[in-house]
């Protein structure tokens, strides 16, 4: 049994194009020209399941880019490009509040000693390192919980720009 009909996708010259382009191009992201592949194979009027098929991708992405790529297409190509279309839309949430400059506080902290500090402890626990972070000035309000997350974080992926 067939379901619905996907939406059908036209291009302009202009979109093909530019969609071609990002495919070819070696510096474009890979996530951003499999979505350009989408677009493609949707303008070249193929249904969701066999361009998800094609392309090794699940049916929703590809459901997910038809109609995220019909919806803008209202937007001029001058004020949302080709590629800034196939971009992630901003996630919720509220934006950090931890800089970097204070995460690398954190880890040079994490790794003094904490007799160099004046506490009569041998190891950090995730209260001491918390009292110690708010003592410094490092961070205003930090539990103890979030001091250790951190710190987990910074360990186990010493390059992330994780901000809590």
């Amino acid at each position: 049994m067939r379901g619905p009909k996907p939406p059908r996708v036209a291009l302009c010259a202009e979109e093909q194009r530019g969609l071609e382009a990002l495919v070819q191009a070696h510096q474009t992201a890979q996530q951003i020209a499999l979505r350009a592949r989408i677009v493609l194979e949707a303008a070249q009027g193929h249904n969701n399941a066999e361009i998800a098929r094609h392309l090794g991708v699940d049916v929703d992405t590809v459901r997910l880019w038809r109609v995220r790529w019909l919806e803008l297409r209202a937007v001029s190509l001058e004020d949302l490009s080709i590629e800034e279309r196939l971009t992630d839309a901003p996630r919720p949430g509220a934006p950090a509040h931890i800089t970097a400059e204070q995460i690398c506080q954190v880890m040079e902290l994490a790794c003094t000693a904490p007799g160099e500090t004046g506490r009569p402890i041998t190891q950090w626990s995730a209260r001491e390192i918390a009292d110690e972070i708010i003592k410094r000035g490092i961070i205003d309000q930090i539990s103890p919980r979030h001091a250790a997350r951190l710190l987990k974080r910074g360990i186990s992926n010493p390059t992330s720009s994780g901000t809590g």
